[in-house]
């Protein structure tokens, strides 16, 4: 099965906040990468709405044609909102309010009652769901413990340390996507994937479902226009 490119538009909503309006249109632009090929887009909103407002949300479900996933902490403000809205995924993260950007993964043993709760509410809302983990075996396999359909792993570090010894970078991520296949979970991947790191990815990376990629694809996007970066992107991807 090939890897699906769902396209992360939190930068996008960032530019449109720095000034009063709607340039440029959230909605658009979503509609516009599922037209270039994008095959799901996510989006994270945060508590303070720094990108993504929840107000985009029921704006960006009605038009979206392809998956649609909704990332963030499980807070109650959050829960509400994809219940409401039922994407086809909600990715949960540990992030706290503060934070930048997203930059680990679940302990998914010490959560495992909290999240057991969450899958739950979010199984009966009829929503996939999917856990940020970090590339470990027994993260991989509390995130089954608690019922979740697929496993996102944090890509960061081995983005960090892709230059300098790309199979040492992957080697975690190839170990714990095993554990994850035995287990029947489903691979996503996540976080600072870009047009020189992801092939190599993918390609060690037997079964990655799905990769959601913005910071990266937004800027070069650019440089080389969107079409085009969705395109390269999903050459990447093969």
């Amino acid at each position: 099965m090939p890897t699906r490119l769902s396209v992360n538009i939190n930068k996008v909503a960032l530019i449109r906040n720095a000034r009063l309006g709607n340039l440029p249109d959230l909605v658009q632009v979503a509609k516009d990468c599922e037209r270039f090929g994008a095959e799901g887009i996510t989006v994270h909103p945060r508590p303070d709405e720094r990108h993504i407002r929840y107000s985009d949300i029921p704006q960006l479900k009605a038009v979206n044609t392809t998956e649609f996933n909704i990332e963030g902490n499980p807070t109650e403000k959050f829960m509400e909102l994809v219940q409401q809205h039922q994407p086809t995924q909600a990715t949960l993260v540990p992030d706290s309010p503060d934070v930048l950007t997203s930059d680990q993964g679940w302990d998914t043993v010490k959560h495992k009652a909290f999240l057991i709760d969450i899958t739950q509410q979010l199984h009966a809302a009829g929503v996939r769901v999917s856990i940020f983990v970090d590339p470990v075996a027994k993260y991989v396999e509390g995130a089954k413990a608690v019922g979740a359909d697929r496993i996102e792993f944090y890509t960061g570090d081995y983005a960090k340390q892709f230059e300098a010894d790309r199979q040492k970078a992957v080697a975690p991520h190839v170990q714990a996507a095993k554990v994850a296949r035995e287990a029947g979970l489903g691979i996503n991947a996540g976080h600072d994937l870009n047009l020189d790191n992801l092939r190599f990815y993918q390609e060690n990376i037997e079964g990655l479902l799905e990769v959601s990629i913005g910071h990266a694809l937004i800027s070069d996007a650019l440089y080389f226009g969107l079409s085009n970066t969705i395109q390269l992107y999903l050459r990447q991807l093969g």
